[in-house]
């Protein structure tokens, strides 16, 4: 079957934006929710599981025979395996809930490699999206990740784990790390929004133990932007679906990271 992949990313646009629509109606009325909990520091909402509905409904629509993984419900196992929709209707829950910014990302793998993908920010209206070798654009304005070698001038983003510390031992180790020598640090509280900041230049570089549902659009971004993308030990990208501990930033503030946060001790998932 030949498919065209900026068709499909067309399609995930508009399914993109309808969910954006749906959210922001939440969104509006956020000390309202109903508010479930799916671990420490997991929310959900009624929002985040009609979003996944409505985008379920489009991607299927559109393609019914791939499959697909999302946050809040089961996978569903298509009889085309080879692709595959990955679906974070609300990453950033936690700042959803509190009237922040918050971003819905979807991605489409073929195999082991990502194709394409978005990272919507409807608060700001932002539309971050990547086509696999043909670059990524903020709406459809060409991205490049940030030109700054300058240690002092390096912006890293990162989230910090809470309530459960145990959960990600040696985190505030790390930021510890780094933090003294570089210009400043930022916890956007999104990882797919974090990602889009480093393609688009806004952070140099960001880093944190992560889900790939939630990343891997943006991945793709910082790669078809010029940055860099490994895991904690520097390797590639594939490597991070399994060790969940990610790195990316312009080439400058990569080698910055790696070696710092190798410094810190913690046990390689690969071994």
């Amino acid at each position: 079957m030949t498919v065209s992949y900026p068709d499909i990313l067309d399609q995930m646009v508009a399914i993109a934006r309808s969910a954006g629509e749906l959210t922001q109606r939440h969104f509006k009325r956020f000390a309202e929710l109903e508010i479930g909990v799916k671990g420490p520091g997991d929310f959900v909402s009624d929002a985040d599981k009609e979003s996944e509905q409505l985008i379920r409904a489009g991607l299927f629509a559109m393609q019914p025979d791939w499959s697909l993984t999302g946050e809040e419900f089961a996978p569903v196992e298509g009889s085309d395996a080879e692709h595959r929709w990955l679906v974070d209707p609300i990453d950033g829950t936690t700042n959803f809930l509190n009237g922040w910014h918050y971003t819905i990302t979807i991605a489409l793998r073929r195999g082991n490699q990502t194709m394409c993908g978005l990272v919507y920010n409807p608060v700001s209206d932002e539309m971050f999206t990547a086509l696999k070798g043909g670059g990524a654009f903020l709406n459809g304005e060409r991205l490049k990740v940030s030109a700054s070698t300058d240690v002092a001038m390096m912006c890293v983003g990162t989230g910090l784990p809470t309530p459960n510390l145990q959960l990600y031992p040696g985190a505030y180790d790390r930021l510890d790390a780094i933090r003294a020598p570089i210009g400043a640090v930022r916890v956007v509280g999104s990882a797919a929004n974090s990602c889009a900041y480093v393609a688009c230049g806004r952070l140099t570089g960001y880093y944190e133990e992560t889900g790939f549902v939630d990343t891997a659009a943006g991945i793709l971004l910082v790669e078809e932007a010029g940055g860099i993308v490994t895991d904690w030990w520097g390797r590639g990208p594939e490597t991070f679906e399994r060790t969940g501990v990610l790195i990316v930033a312009n080439r400058a503030t990569h080698a910055f990271l790696l070696e710092n946060l190798q410094g810190v001790p913690r046990k390689d998932p690969v071994g």
